[in-house]
């Protein structure tokens, strides 16, 4: 980052600014520099549809009196820029003037990246992306389109506040997607796989995106002949990795301060408290190595840490920020993030996940007598303040008699988190992780949900089918 444009100020500069930000009473200032690079690479069924550049650059400035915050941006990051942005801003304090703590030293960030962007020719990932989208095309004849794409993002990021904060971070995020559509009969069904890490385009060599073409044209076929979902109440097991989603949505966000600091979530003062079934343990971790949703510091400049949310089904913290600390009398928890500069943070997930448990796949299928798969959920809705949610099942089979049987299209599930967690009566040791963007006030951010295999007990099923 120091190599980057933002060498443009020096740290007497940046110290000088943060004074000005308290000069009128604030007793916080925080500047937030960003250099990111963004590229995006699409086939269309082998055609190449999309190449685009980007670059975002810029400077966020907060300031910050007990729980009040005002926020301003500006991609002019020169120091008579930054001051004026300041000055306006501070006008909405009057108080006592505090001194800024000298700026400390960096410390070393993790991520290592292998094949940073720009290393690797544009052609050459043309190449690897119309294999691809020709390995689906050709799987079968009824596939009607095959998209393959890349998305590669480099964020450069210097934090410096008040309380003597002085952090650079690296984050490189590369995600190839692949999507098969398949007609047949004016019936129309689709799949899609999305795989992302923290690291460059060696995430080519980790992941066999071969062997998912094919996966993704085989659902995509298999979809075909499945049968209409018929509503009904049964137990439901959720597939690893993405099957996080529900866990994500109706249980960690309502866990973040920036919804239980203003009241508006079911766990709200219920630390210590049995919130879920014995076997539900749940963590939050800010850094595992190459995860989509990593990073070494948070957008607040604090080490991201491993946090513990609920252990053998009791409550044991939530994620936290500086300013929703403040509100809620409790430290930070190293999980402030934001899209860009242009956003002030908030707290946001990292990788969230239920952790493994002792049960084998194969065991929790073979012991559900009647029941329905959820090997691959979709997209979801879900009221925060609640809890309450539904997701569709981008692929799913009947449970009969301990096997899986009819594939069925058009499930949607439907419950409350809070309910959930108690219903959650058998956990795999088959924990993965799927990847996502997740959109709150902060704006749209990479996260990890995950999980093992889980069977929850009971939950309503919806389905556009007739009578079972």
């Amino acid at each position: 980052m120091h190599e980057g444009r933002h060498c443009m100020l020096t740290k007497q500069e940046l110290q000088q600014l943060l004074n000005e930000g308290l000069a009128t009473g604030a007793d916080f200032s925080e500047i937030f520099l960003e250099d990111t690079k963004t590229e995006v690479i699409r086939i269309t069924s082998g055609e190449v549809t999309q190449i685009d550049r980007g670059n975002t650059y810029g400077a966020g400035i907060r300031l910050i009196l007990g729980v009040d915050e005002v926020y301003g941006y500006t991609n002019d990051v020169s120091f008579d820029s930054l001051l004026t942005v300041i000055k306006n801003l501070r006008a909405s304090f009057t108080g006592n003037i505090k001194q800024a703590q000298p700026l400390g030293e960096a410390k070393p960030i993790k991520s290592v990246i292998k094949k940073p962007m720009g290393s690797v020719p544009v052609e050459e990932k043309t190449s690897i992306l119309q294999k691809l989208s020709n390995i689906i095309k050709s799987y079968d004849s009824r596939i009607v389109q095959a998209i393959s794409q890349l998305i590669e993002t480099e964020q450069n990021v210097l934090i410096v506040n008040s309380e003597g904060i002085y952090q650079n971070d690296l984050r490189a995020h590369t995600r190839g997607i692949l999507m098969a559509v398949a007609q047949e009969n004016g019936n129309m069904q689709q799949a899609y796989e999305g795989p992302g890490r923290s690291m460059g385009f060696e995430l080519f060599e980790e992941i066999d995106f071969e062997a998912l073409a094919q996966e993704v044209a085989q659902s995509a076929i298999t979809l075909l002949s499945a049968e209409d979902m018929v509503p009904q109440v049964m137990p439901v097991v959720l597939h690893n990795g993405f099957g996080g989603v529900i866990f994500h949505e109706a249980c960690g966000h309502p866990l973040e301060a920036t919804a239980v600091a203003k009241g508006l979530s079911p766990f709200v003062g219920k630390i210590g408290e049995k919130i879920g079934s014995d076997v539900v343990t749940a963590y939050d971790n800010g850094y595992v190595e190459g995860a989509w949703g990593s990073a070494s510091f948070d957008d607040e400049g604090k080490p991201t840490q491993n946090n513990l949310l609920i252990e053998n089904g009791i409550l044991k913290g939530y994620l936290i920020d500086y300013r929703n600390g403040r509100k809620m009398n409790m430290d930070p928890t190293g999980s402030a993030r934001r899209q860009s500069y242009k956003f002030s943070p908030t707290s946001r997930m990292n990788s969230t996940f239920i952790a493994p448990g002792k049960d084998k796949f194969e065991d929790i299928i073979k012991d559900t007598k009647y029941g329905l798969f959820a090997k691959k959920l979709g997209g979801g809705t879900v009221v925060p303040a609640t809890g309450e949610f539904n997701f569709a099942v981008q692929e799913g089979y009947m449970i009969e008699d301990g096997k899986l049987t009819t594939p069925v299209r058009g499930a949607m599930l439907i419950g409350h988190g809070k309910d959930i967690l108690f219903k959650i009566d058998r956990v795999a040791d088959n924990l993965e992780f799927g990847q996502g963007m997740c959109g709150s006030v902060s704006g749209s951010i990479p996260v990890d949900v995950g999980q093992p295999t889980i069977r929850v007990s009971s939950m309503t099923v919806g389905g556009a089918g007739g009578k079972k």
